[in-house]
């Protein structure tokens, strides 16, 4: 069981449908039920919306109270202490954005209290560090994508000039799927 928040944007519904392809149940967090709508026919079993819904509270209770082991996190600032409460115990968040804020300064100790947490900033370079490990992951997505385990959904596309206007609608919570740049 995994928890995705921005389960509806372009690096969320990948992730989405990979887990689910691995055999995760993922609950995913959206801002508009229209968003849940499109997380859900890409495999997120149980979508909510983080706008009008009590995400911990949900998350407990489609967990029996017990948390999920795992948080993928792009969001960052307004997220990242759902995220922590939203864990079981030994439970990891992984905090791979920031798209609402960088994540506060933290105790560390306070991880300890809340059932010896674990936290991860995973960066892309760190995971493509040479040239045969970027193959190597590239060459695993476009698998699942040609499979048809994964679909790639482009939301939105803006012309080059436009990409301010972009990051503005990012932050807005105005996109779905992925956003592409124009030349």
């Amino acid at each position: 069981m995994v928890l995705i928040h921005a389960v509806a944007g372009g690096v969320g519904l990948l992730m989405c449908q990979w887990a689910r392809h691995l055999g995760a149940t993922v609950i995913g967090t959206t801002s508009s039920p229209e968003k849940a709508t499109i997380a859900r026919e890409h495999g997120c079993h149980h979508p909510i919306v983080s706008t009008t819904e009590d995400v911990v509270a949900r998350v407990r209770e489609l967990t029996g109270g017990k948390g999920v082991p795992v948080v993928y996190d792009s969001v960052g600032a307004s997220t990242f202490e759902i995220s922590l409460s939203c864990l079981a115990r030994r439970g990891m968040a992984v905090s791979f954005g920031s798209s609402s804020g960088p994540v506060p300064p933290l105790d560390i100790f306070r991880l300890n209290r809340m059932g010896s947490l674990y936290v991860t900033g995973a960066g892309f370079a760190d995971y493509t560090a040479d040239r045969p490990e970027l193959l190597e992951r590239a060459a695993e997505l476009f698998e699942v994508v040609k499979s048809g385990a994964v679909r790639v959904t482009i939301g939105q596309r803006y012309a080059l000039a436009d990409a301010a206007q972009a990051h503005r609608d990012l932050q807005e919570r105005r996109t779905m799927g992925s956003s592409v740049l124009i030349p």
